[in-house]
């Protein structure tokens, strides 16, 4: 379905860059344009308009199509769901991924971090030594 869909939104976009080369610059955005161009009747002009809104429409669609089509496949999961593998049980070995408490973390701070003295009551002044 995705495919299809891919198809055709693929289409709508070379359509849609037809439809704006087509049309006469009536600004003069790049100093080209005004005189006779491939399409010069007012006729011609509103049916190239109108064209280009359906297409735009329909890419717009396709668009909105494509991103719901793209997230229906996902689900919410862990990044270490399904993980229990379990470390070998030696002495002084750190402890398998995907624990609460007694995690990698936990246990490299507790070996690198001796305990800490308490915090100073309020800022101090430093002093050279």
């Amino acid at each position: 379905m995705q495919h299809v869909v891919i198809v055709i939104h693929l289409m709508l976009v070379l359509a849609l860059i037809g439809l704006v080369l087509l049309q006469r610059s009536e600004g003069g955005g790049l100093g080209i344009g005004g005189g006779g161009g491939f399409m010069t009747s007012r006729g011609t002009t509103n049916a190239l308009t109108r064209a280009t809104a359906i297409v735009a429409g329909c890419f717009f669609v396709t668009s909105l199509v494509l991103s719901v089509l793209a997230t229906s496949d996902r689900r919410p999961a862990s990044i270490l769901g399904g993980q229990t593998q379990q470390a070998p049980a030696t002495p002084g070995s750190l402890p398998a991924l995907g624990g609460g408490s007694g995690g990698i973390l936990d246990t490299l701070k507790q070996s690198t971090n001796p305990p800490e003295a308490p915090a100073p009551a309020g800022p101090q002044v430093p002093r050279s030594q």
